[in-house]
């Protein structure tokens, strides 16, 4: 391996010449105190910049074995490692790591390994017009990635800051596994501060009211660390969110979209915990959907079309949001999370005055709210539904809460005297039929080999070839490197899908690929695989099933 002084002379060699010199940097060096490893050369220097790894080993970092001794501290490390180098480099013109939220996710930024740590980097190569800078250069390669390799040493990190964030996201992830154990599709602790600060900004607003959970739905529970937590439990079954216009419905709703995945302290919504397995549903006009079992909602359609294997490159709200909701259930969604406000209304309600000017037998659409309990009842599907402007759902409604002034309170007993009933009705005709898997055809999305790479753009978009995948919709994907990753694993998926196995079969395997070797088992080289965060197997299949050439068996 090169040392220092192989790094110094080869660019005082290359100083002042064609900025291609710089290609001979691949490959590693044996730094003060470190390792780097140059793993990609931009081309010049408007190109993306360079993929530089620093390691240093184990022993050396000296991380307490009992913070990396199971997935979720080392993940929990991690995101500590990572967001200290995010502030250190937040100046610097030359080094980057990417940025990070407020959400504390499995990332490729800095990687704990049994022999050594990783700090993966971008390198802007530094020029003087497209000429190699080789002193400039020198002095960030040999001084600066040693000083940012000594910010992953244990001895110099605030060891007590460190243990409060991995126990915060170990006890975070320990009660998200025990939710449904106690019946609940999610909890919300007494003291959180829901509210973000403005609509581009995910940050706690300033002075927002804490959260207080009504006494009905109290629930005490235990921790890991041995804390105790009071605050709201959300029940299984159907639960509807009411109030006032401004008043933190769909704030509430947000919040429970975002607690699938662990945050950091401070974020306010540390305690706002959901099942991993809920999936938030809204319309989409426009989406393609591909061979969707859609007939439980939408029928006889006066063209004739059959619903059961339902297609289309152009989704009406209600059609693409009855195709949302059936391929969360097919991907195996315990809970849906839906806004009124985010929902076509034909699908949602149809209130008595149109129901007897157009009778069922001439509505295709069977309502939201006639096939809510059937879903609970026949697929174990739980639903939590912001409701500001229709009380139809009072009728289905195991729970109702009204938010006012950012409190909840418990008005189920109020909403069922409204609505006439004492407790929702029960049928017992089945609604949900088994469907089979859907089976991508053989060749539907080429291996990446025979077309450019999945590119992402931002949190929303995707493009394959020409192909742009809008992902606006799902408001559950958090930070643009999730979407680089799923954009990575559609060439990755690509391999899989040979025409015997379905969309839902093809998604568990990418995830037992990343469970077994984590986010790096996705680039198509060794080395830094650039900054990836790692999706939910409900995003991946999101994505696939908005592929616009995705054609089935």
């Amino acid at each position: 391996m090169r040392d220092v002084n192989d790094l110094e002379d080869l660019l005082h060699s290359i100083d002042g010449r064609g900025y291609g010199g710089y290609k001979r940097l691949a490959g590693s060096f044996a730094l003060p105190g470190c390792r780097v490893a140059v793993d990609h050369v931009q081309a010049d220097p408007y190109a993306p910049p360079a993929l530089v790894r620093v390691m240093v080993d184990a022993d050396q970092a000296g991380l307490p074995d009992d913070l990396v001794d199971d997935r979720a501290g080392r993940v929990a490390t991690a995101d500590f490692l990572t967001r200290g180098l995010v502030d250190a480099l937040r100046s610097h013109r030359d080094v980057s790591i990417g940025q990070v939220g407020q959400e504390v996710l499995e990332r490729t930024h800095v990687v704990i390994l049994p022999d050594r740590l990783e700090a993966r980097l971008q390198v802007q190569l530094p020029a003087a017009g497209r000429r190699v800078k080789g002193r400039q250069a020198f002095r960030i390669l040999s001084e600066d990635l040693p000083d940012i390799a000594d910010l992953l040493l244990h001895h110099n990190l605030d060891a007590a800051r460190l243990r409060t964030h991995v126990a915060l996201c170990r006890d975070q992830e320990a009660l998200r596994g025990r939710l449904a154990g106690l019946g609940l599709v999610a909890f919300v602790a007494d003291g959180s501060v829901l509210p973000r600060r403005s609509g581009d900004s995910d940050l706690p607003l300033d002075e927002a009211v804490p959260f207080t959970s009504p006494e009905s739905l109290r629930v005490d529970v235990d921790l890991p660390s041995g804390r105790r937590l009071t605050g709201m439990g959300v029940p299984e079954g159907v639960t509807v969110i009411v109030g006032g216009g401004y008043h933190g419905k769909s704030t509430l709703l947000r919040a429970l979209e975002r607690g699938v995945h662990p945050h950091i302290g401070g974020d306010g919504r540390e305690w706002v915990v959901t099942r991993p397995d809920a999936v938030a549903v809204r319309a989409e006009d426009g989406r393609s959907v591909t061979g969707t079992d859609i007939s439980a909602f939408i029928a006889d359609l006066p063209s004739g079309t059959r619903t059961e294997r339902f297609s289309t490159t152009n989704a009406s709200g209600s059609t693409s949001q009855a195709a949302n909701l059936a391929e969360a259930v097919e991907a195996g969604a315990s809970a849906l999370l839906i806004d009124e406000d985010t929902s076509a209304t034909n699908f949602m309600i149809r209130d008595e005055r149109m129901r007897r000017l157009i009778p069922a037998d001439r509505e295709p659409i069977t309502p939201f709210v006639d096939r809510v309990r059937p879903l609970r009842r026949e697929r174990g599907v739980s639903t939590v539904l912001v409701a500001g402007g229709s009380g139809a759902f009072f009728d289905v409604a195991d729970h109702v809460i009204a938010m006012e002034r950012y409190l909840p309170c418990d008005v189920t007993a109020r909403a069922r005297e409204i609505a006439g009933i004492a407790a929702p009705a029960e049928t017992q005709e089945a609604v949900f039929e088994p469907t089979p898997e859907r089976i991508p055809a053989r060749g539907c999305l080429p291996p990446a080999g025979r077309r450019r790479p999945a590119r992402a753009r931002g949190t929303d978009t995707i493009q394959i070839d020409r192909q742009i995948i809008d992902l606006s919709a799902l408001s559950q994907l958090v930070d643009p490197a999730q979407t680089a990753a799923i954009a990575r694993v559609l060439d990755r998926i690509s391999e899989l899908l040979d025409g015997t196995i379905g969309i839902v079969e093809a998604t568990a395997r990418i995830d037992e690929l990343i469970d077994a070797e984590g986010l790096d088992a996705l680039s198509g080289f060794r080395g830094h695989p650039g900054f990836l965060a790692r999706p939910r197997t409900f995003e991946i299949g999101a994505a696939l099933n908005r592929y616009r050439d995705l054609r089935l068996r």
